[in-house]
């Protein structure tokens, strides 16, 4: 009886399994000899697709980069430039929010990553489109990186204990219901990813009256 064929190896796979061991392990997990004990693979197979780790790493983000909804900024979609922003930013935030280990090599920037450069490119042709002034463009597009890769790098919430006895009031008087956040983890996180969101969607509002209407 035939032996059943082991499915071949490609850049997908790699990248599937590369991404699993980041999501359940974090980053230090992945290696070439992991990987390929992983794929069932002998270790020099995986450099026919990737030369190192770090690209395997790359080719990661730019796939958690490849599942941001970007529709919110074609030309025929109707939202206007916040609107846009702020539709892109809970959908950039969900991806990250859904693989948080790879966020660091995320936060590098999009270097020559297909996806990333997309997302890229969409923020700043639309910023453009509604009138902002391409270095202000450039800026917003930085500004709104910076502001939603912070966000995922960690939670508020988990940052404190359980323990309602960890924080003493005489040392800590405000910070009597501090126990209580580490089970309201997503609603705290969420509700201050959405105050600073439109906070910032404020600011540039005012700025976009001095900057484009002037």
């Amino acid at each position: 009886m035939a032996r059943p064929r082991k499915p071949l190896l490609s850049r997908d796979r790699i990248v599937a399994t590369a991404g699993a061991l980041v999501d359940a392990e974090g980053l230090e997990a992945v290696s070439t000899r992991r990987l390929a004990a992983e794929l069932g693979v002998s270790g020099p197979s995986l450099y026919n697709h990737f030369r190192t780790k770090d690209e395997i790493l790359e080719a990661v983000a730019d796939a958690v980069s490849a599942k941001v909804d970007l529709s919110m900024f074609d030309e025929d979609d109707g939202r206007d430039w916040r609107t846009a922003l702020h539709d892109w930013a809970v959908s950039y935030r969900a991806a990250l929010t859904d693989h948080p280990n790879i966020v660091p090599v995320l936060a590098r920037g999009p270097g020559r990553r297909p996806a990333g450069l997309r997302v890229a490119d969409a923020v700043f042709g639309a910023m453009v489109r509604a009138g902002w002034p391409p270095a202000q463009a450039t800026h917003i597009g930085a500004l709104m990186r910076y502001f939603i890769t912070g966000s995922a790098l960690g939670s508020f919430a988990r940052g404190f204990v359980d323990d309602e006895t960890a924080y003493d009031p005489a040392d800590y008087p405000h910070l009597g219901q501090a126990h209580l956040l580490a089970e309201r983890q997503e609603r705290v996180d969420e509700g201050a990813f959405e105050t600073g969101l439109r906070a910032l969607l404020d600011g540039l509002a005012v700025r976009y009256e001095g900057a484009v209407r002037r």
